[in-house]
């Protein structure tokens, strides 16, 4: 992939000593400021930041996550030399059903549709602005007009809150550095297709991150975000995986990592 060539799509990583790349937050402010005040004291200068997905859905505090998301990145970008596309956030799986869930009057069954995204955790970011699953059935039962009229009165609660819309539809598919060292995912990728064709493993991994036994696509690491078994931080010779369960009762990991696909420093809120 060439730097930039697909930026409405991927975020591309420039001039990068290291990257620090942070695990899915679920919804758990208080973990994700923990991390940050860490973050702050080991950061040093050429570091850029991937946020890798699943900021919503679960938690109790999804607004105030966008907050401090958002407050984190204005006090990074004050830093000498950091540029906006130096922090990239990518969409996960909530996210992505979030969007979907603002589409869903197009859907032919949308309570079917809407069944599934509860039993995935949506109704935690309902909750959070504002809105309840049996509110929801009902304009589904009123039909696709009433449906409609709800949808656009969500994405105006979304856009009243200061800098929330923004991160959301500024989300990337995934983050590369610019010589293709590092490739960083929500969930997983499909080893057999390019980045740039991959459909929706990048968000539900679909079992083939842990089938990646060589290098993919010349990158040195293979480093995701979200792992269904929160089975912390793991390591192979080509992947890396940093759930620790954060929004589960786990703590928040982050990880940075130099262009050799090693790990150079590593961060686990309590």
């Amino acid at each position: 992939m060439k730097a930039n060539q697909h930026s409405e799509k991927f975020g591309c990583l420039t001039s990068a000593g290291r990257v620090w790349a942070v695990s899915c937050i679920h919804g758990d402010a208080d973990r994700l400021t923990d991390l940050h005040s860490l973050l702050r004291k080991r950061w040093q200068q050429g570091d850029r930041l991937v946020y890798l997905g699943n900021y919503l859905g679960h938690g109790t505090n999804i607004k105030g996550v966008l907050d401090e998301l958002l407050q984190f990145r204005i006090d990074r970008l004050t830093l000498p030399g950091m540029q906006p596309e130096d922090i990239v956030f990518l969409r996960g799986a909530q996210e992505e059903m979030w969007r979907k869930l603002l589409q869903i009057q197009l859907a032919t069954e949308p309570s079917v549709v809407f069944d599934w995204m509860i039993e995935h955790g949506i109704g935690s970011t309902l909750e959070a602005y504002g809105e309840s699953e049996q509110g929801v059935r009902g304009y589904f039962r009123e039909g696709i007009l009433a449906t409609t009229r709800w949808t656009s009165r969500l994405r105006e609660t979304i856009q009243s809150h200061p800098g929330h819309n923004d991160i959301l539809i500024s989300l990337r598919r995934a983050a590369y550095t610019e010589q293709g060292e590092l490739l960083f995912v929500h969930a997983g990728i499909d080893p057999s297709r390019p980045v740039t064709e991959q459909s929706d493993t990048f968000w539900w991994g679909n079992g083939f991150f842990d089938k990646i036994d060589a290098p993919y696509s010349g990158f040195r690491k293979v480093i995701r975000g979200y792992d269904r078994d929160h089975s912390g931080v793991t390591e192979t010779d080509f992947t890396v995986s940093l759930d620790s369960g954060c929004g589960f009762g786990g703590p928040l990991s982050a990880a940075c990592f130099t262009l050799d696909g090693e790990i150079d420093d590593l961060i686990s809120t309590r």
